[in-house]
C-alpha cells in the first residue's frame, strides 16, 4: 500500500524542510497547506480576505476549508504513488477526515512528529527573514545575512512575514500545544507514530526519518 506521510510539529520545527527532502528522495509531491493557503490569501476574494485575517491573528483555518483544499489537491495524478502532507491534519477531527480520504485512495497514513524546545522555536520564527526575489531563507539569530536586510545570493530585499512577530508566534505555538499535540496520542495508539528530534543538523534529522519510514 502506498503511504501518506504526515509531518507534524510546532511552527518552526523544520517540517517544510524535511518534507521537501522526502519529496525529492521518494519522488512524491510535498503538499504544504500553509503554502496553498498563503497563496489563496494573496487574492482579494471573500475567501482570500478571510484567510488573510485568520493567519495574521495566528488562529487556525477551519476544518471545512482545509478538507476541501486537501481533497482537491490529492486527487491530482502526481499523488497516485503517495504524498507528503505538511500542516495537515492539525487536530484529531482532521485526522479522522484524512483516514476516510486515505481509505478511499487505498493509502496508509504514517505520522512523523518533529520536536524542538519552545525557546528555540521562538528564535527560529521571530528571527526568520526571506528574500523577496529568490525566496532564500535567513535567520537573525542562527543564519544572518552578510548585509542587514539584503539577500547574500541575489541582493533582494529581505522581508519579515506578518505572522512571524512575537505575539502571533506565541499564539501559534499555544494553538499547536492545545489542538495539534493530541495527534501524537491518536497515531501513537495505532503504532503509526514516528517521533524524531528536530534539534540537530538537517541531514541527521532526514536520515532518521527515512530509516523510520522504511522499517
Amino acid at each position: 500500500m502506498e503511504k501518506i506521510v504526515v509531518m507534524i510539529g510546532p511552527p518552526g520545527v523544520g517540517k517544510g524542510t524535511q518534507a521537501r527532502l522526502l519529496a525529492e528522495h521518494y519522488h512524491i509531491p510535498q503538499i504544504s497547506t500553509g503554502d496553498i493557503l498563503r497563496e489563496m490569501a494573496r487574492f482579494e476574494t471573500k475567501l482570500g480576505l478571510q484567510l488573510k485575517s485568520i493567519m495574521a491573528s495566528g488562529q487556525l483555518v477551519n476544518d471545512e476549508i482545509l478538507a476541501s483544499v486537501i481533497q482537491t489537491r490529492t486527487t491530482q495524478p502526481d499523488c497516485s504513488s503517495g504524498y507528503i502532507l505538511d500542516g495537515y491534519p492539525r487536530t484529531p477531527s482532521q485526522a479522522r477526515t484524512l483516514e476516510k480520504l486515505a481509505r478511499g485512495q487505498s493509502k496508509e497514513v504514517r505520522l512523523v512528529s518533529l520536536s524542538v524546545p519552545r525557546e528555540a522555536l521562538m528564535k527560529r520564527l521571530t528571527g526568520r527573514r526571506s528574500c523577496s526575489k529568490c525566496g532564500e531563507i535567513y535567520n537573525l539569530y542562527f543564519r544572518p545575512p552578510q548585509k542587514e536586510g539584503i539577500c547574500d545570493l541575489c541582493g533582494g530585499v529581505l522581508i519579515h512575514r506578518v505572522d512571524d512577530n512575537e505575539e502571533t508566534v506565541s499564539t501559534r505555538l499555544t494553538a499547536y500545544e492545545q489542538q495539534t499535540a493530541p495527534l501524537i496520542e491518536y497515531y501513537g495508539e495505532s503504532g503509526r507514530l514516528l517521533s524524531i528530534s528536530g534539534e540537530r543538523a538537517v541531514d541527521e534529522v532526514f536520515a532518521d526519518i527515512c530509516s523510520a519510514l522504511e522499517q
